[in-house]
């Protein structure tokens, strides 16, 4: 895998994790972590979609390296959604009563 190759990959992962961040509507983080959420997303999403016996809706090939850009969105929607509920879980919302 040369270095252009390497980053167009690492730009197609940040935007799936951007967009998995703007449909879970839970954003922490900036750049790296929208790589990170579309790295991690596309291996949860492709893990998922074996398990229920999905096939590849949008897979880019950059190189040699496939990557499921419908389940690395899907997959980093999940994860943002769950550490979401996670870190809001710990916080009660005060009601303020006149």
């Amino acid at each position: 895998m040369t270095i252009l190759e390497f980053a167009l990959l690492v730009a197609v992962a940040g935007v799936a994790g951007g967009l998995g961040q703007a449909i879970a509507g839970y954003s922490r983080g900036g750049c790296l972590v929208s790589i990170a959420l579309g790295f991690v997303g596309a291996l949860l999403g492709t893990w998922l979609a074996r398990l229920l016996g999905l096939s590849g809706l949008f897979v880019v090939r950059i190189g040699n390296e496939p990557f499921p850009v419908v389940w690395a969105i899907l997959g980093a929607a999940l994860l943002v959604s769950l550490l979401g509920a996670i870190s809001r879980g710990g916080r009660r919302s005060r009601e303020v009563t006149n």
